[in-house]
């Protein structure tokens, strides 16, 4: 049988270290010897001898967004074989964490994550209850974090003398370290999305850097886990 389909790059190779990393643009193999975490549905292949153990809301493995009530379980992964996570064809990205590195990312942006990471879930200071996806969750610890971004991610520097102010719809993450908080601009409200209403943004101060998508965040079903 031939086909571009069979083309080299689409062929899956046998992994050669336990761990986490790229399968192609749009997922990330796992390579399992014990465990791993990652979104609960974004399974979407696996071989060998792997259980999956849903973790919900009860026992505080849980990342959820504000105002909505929407939330994303996660999944333990447990034994030994290879798994492909992936989410809508959305762009994957392994963040490698090091000792005394944290970072902040939106729960809706976690794909799947190493044991040796130890992540806190935090409301946004000076959010409240305000504002989409300002629940967020602080990695920290050692080890490699697989996230998505849908489109090309945006990387922008925070300077002391130049804070950023992003659509809080549309950002993935940011280094824990700097500070947040909300920035209403009415005067914006006639040019952000389409009109009526105060615009809301989040603004980050300090030194590091922020991750936004070139889109916001669609709406989405309650989660049922």
């Amino acid at each position: 049988m031939h086909s571009d389909l069979f083309a080299t790059e689409n062929m899956v190779k046998p992994a050669t270290t336990a761990g986490m990393s790229l399968q192609n643009a749009k997922s990330i193999v796992y390579a399992v010897n014990g465990e791993c975490y990652a979104r609960q549905g974004s399974m979407i292949a696996f071989r060998g001898n792997l259980q999956f153990e849903k973790l919900g809301q009860g026992v505080g493995k849980f990342l959820k967004r504000a105002m909505t009530g929407e939330g994303l379980a996660l999944m333990a992964v447990r034994g030994q074989g290879e798994v492909w996570f992936a989410h809508e064809a959305a762009n994957c990205f392994i963040i490698d964490i090091a000792p005394g590195e944290s970072l902040t990312v939106n729960g809706r942006n976690v794909l799947c994550f190493d044991p040796t990471l130890s992540y806190e879930i935090k409301v946004v200071k000076g959010a409240g209850m305000t504002g989409g996806g300002l629940f967020n969750s602080v990695f920290t610890g050692h080890g490699k974090l697989g996230v998505m971004c849908e489109g090309n991610p945006i990387v922008i520097p925070v300077s002391t003398h130049a804070p950023v102010f992003v659509d809080t719809d549309a950002v993935v993450g940011w280094s824990a370290h700097l500070q947040t908080s909300l920035h209403r601009s009415q005067s914006l409200g006639s040019m952000l999305r389409g009109g009526s209403g105060e615009a809301v943004q989040l603004k980050l101060e300090g030194e590091g850097f922020v991750i936004v998508r070139p889109s916001e965040a669609k709406p989405q079903p309650a989660s049922n886990g």
